[in-house]
């Protein structure tokens, strides 16, 4: 991770989650396939990765590590919520389209923490049963036009107040009988996550 890659320090006491851990993990098996990492290097930090407990843990172990400039990045990212549902949060890879189905468990996708650098992120939501939310940034802006409310409706929270070079999130779909919404962060999530 480069130092303008990295998070302030403040954060790294933070506690990691499910999705943060995943992360680190991918990348680590990124690398090693790209034969940056001996095998048995790669098995000490997979341990630490999956026991990591907080940031400061998982910082180290990717820290000797490139960006990530893979080409996985464009491919397309499909979330299905099933019955328990799925959230991405954390350090995640934004793809330039996502297709979202909430099922009947949602689909929450927060893009508070990615480091996007697309002009446009196309996502394709279909509320279903449970409804799909979106997390964007301040800065980010959002087109809601192509959505269909359906019968749980499309709310968006977002203001127009898009900063320059900043992703605009695109939308297409239906809200079914969850509905769509799509907000900034409120207060207790910033609180949470700095």
């Amino acid at each position: 991770m480069t130092a303008e890659h990295r998070s302030p320090a403040p954060t790294g006491g933070l506690r990691a989650s499910h999705a943060d851990r995943d992360e680190v993990v991918e990348r680590l098996r990124d690398a090693a396939a790209e034969g940056r990492l001996e095998l048995d290097e790669l098995e000490g930090r997979l341990e630490k990765a999956l026991t990591a407990k907080t940031f400061a843990d998982l910082e180290p172990l990717t820290a000797d590590l490139p960006a990530d400039t893979s080409p996985e990045n464009d491919a397309p990212l499909v979330l299905k919520g099933g019955v328990h549902g799925v959230t991405r949060a954390g350090r995640w890879r934004v793809p330039p389209h996502i297709t979202a189905h909430g099922g009947m468990g949602g689909i929450k996708l927060d893009f508070t923490r990615t480091e996007c650098r697309l002009p446009v992120i196309e996502i394709e939501v279909h509320g279903q049963m449970a409804g799909v939310t979106l997390i964007v940034p301040p800065e980010w802006e959002a087109d809601t036009d192509g959505v269909e409310p359906g019968i749980g409706g499309l709310k968006d929270k977002t203001t127009p107040d898009r900063a320059p070079g900043a992703p605009l999130v695109r939308l297409t779909g239906t809200g079914g009988m969850g509905g769509v919404t799509i907000r900034h962060p409120g207060r207790v999530h910033r609180l949470r996550h700095g």
